[in-house]
């Protein structure tokens, strides 16, 4: 620094102040608040530093430009840190840290690659994935520390409004479960600002395939031309299973002689043995003859096996002239006719795979066969009501 004296800041004295003479800075220095300088440039621009041997080291922390920052708020920023220092601190130390911390788009990449993709199913982490880059991209090149309570209220607020309660519910899940993570794990040691959001009510939905619809169901099926479309809708039905556990089905999980199909992991990340009606053998038997693939349902894809069939669903639907009917409501219709066929919730939630802290002593003492029985009755009942004939 070319030249270095002391003067009462005013808005008169630091206006007046000239340029730099070469191309280092001048520093002025205020009368009033120690540690507070003025640096001025050779083009003459004007910024607030605080700057302080601390324990032995020159630190020199910028506070703002001049007339932008009053000179009452540089002297309150000097206080700041002169106070920092009094108590045996660093001041500079929290920069340091904070140019260091991570970006929330570093802490979604660490939560995947540490976290999901070796305790969550390959859906769950791909659906991780689309939430971010679909609703929280715009916050990758932030610190996390700079991600308030008040930023994840009105995330969710704003997701909420534009793409639907479930859609914000789920981000704000990924927020909280990446945050959480990173607590437990060390790699964070602040508070996670999604804990003070409450989720929206969602309002659980109940639509099933009702007897009277099962027929035109049935016959728009066999009408699709996509056949593994096709089987994979059917097998939906039969079996009751999660979209994701559907389409990565592999034929190393099935053995048809024993009418299984064991799920390796499920959402519930446990493994799952599934029931299979021998309408969903025939099915299954019959893809087996003319595929050498490891997937059921085989595609050409980057994931290697089929992706979410929308078109050919939509197409279903239409044909059939069925309305408000989800891929997941085939799940909930075969629990729902179990259970009109009185089979218990146990039961249904046995074959179903879902997961009750109530029921697991339960479900530890049954095995397949009143699940056999229960599934193939319902099997039955929904071909006898669609007039459709098992193959």
């Amino acid at each position: 620094m070319a030249a270095s004296n002391r003067i009462n800041f005013t808005k008169k004295s630091l206006a007046s102040l000239p340029p730099a003479k070469d191309k280092s800075f001048d520093a002025h220095y205020d009368t009033q608040v120690r540690g507070l300088a003025v640096l001025v440039s050779q083009l003459g621009t004007k910024t607030f530093y605080f700057i302080k041997k601390i324990n032995g080291r020159s630190e020199k922390i910028k506070i703002g430009r001049f007339p932008d920052l009053t000179i009452e708020q540089a002297r309150e920023a000097a206080h700041e840190h002169n106070n920092t220092v009094a108590k045996g601190e660093n001041p500079q130390d929290k920069r340091r840290a904070f140019n260091k911390e991570i970006t929330f788009s570093e802490l979604h990449s660490w939560y995947i690659e540490t976290y999901a993709k070796h305790h969550k199913t390959e859906s769950s982490v791909q659906q991780d994935i689309g939430q971010y880059r679909r609703h929280l991209n715009d916050w990758g090149t932030r610190k996390i520390s700079s991600i308030t309570e008040h930023d994840v209220f009105t995330k969710h607020q704003y997701i909420g409004t534009n793409n639907g309660k479930y859609t914000a519910n789920r981000a704000l899940e990924l927020i909280r479960a990446m945050f959480n993570k990173a607590i437990e794990l060390g790699r964070w040691q602040g508070n996670n600002p999604a804990r003070g959001t409450k989720k929206f009510r969602e309002v659980s939905r109940d639509r099933f395939l009702q007897a009277d619809e099962l027929q035109r169901f049935f016959a728009a099926v066999d009408a699709e031309k996509n056949e593994a479309a096709k089987d994979y809708i059917l097998l939906s039905l039969l079996t009751g299973q999660r979209k994701s556990n559907m389409l990565a089905m592999r034929w190393a999980e099935v053995n048809l002689s024993r009418a299984e199909w064991r799920i390796p992991l499920t959402k519930n990340g446990e493994p799952l043995t599934v029931h299979l009606p021998p309408q969903a053998i025939a099915i299954l038997a019959a893809r087996k003859q003319y595929t050498d693939s490891e997937w059921v349902f085989p595609s050409n894809g980057r994931q290697g096996h089929l992706l979410d069939p929308k078109k050919a669903w939509q197409r279903v639907l239409a044909t059939a002239q069925i309305e408000n009917l989800r891929i997941h409501d085939l799940r909930r219709t075969m629990g729902s006719w179990q259970t009109a066929l009185g089979a218990s919730g146990f039961i249904v939630g046995k074959s179903l795979g879902h997961k009750s802290l109530q029921a697991t002593a339960v479900y530890a003492r049954l095995n397949l066969d009143p699940v056999r029985g229960s599934v193939n009755a319902a099997a039955d009942a929904m071909f006898k009501a669609g007039a459709r004939k098992s193959k």
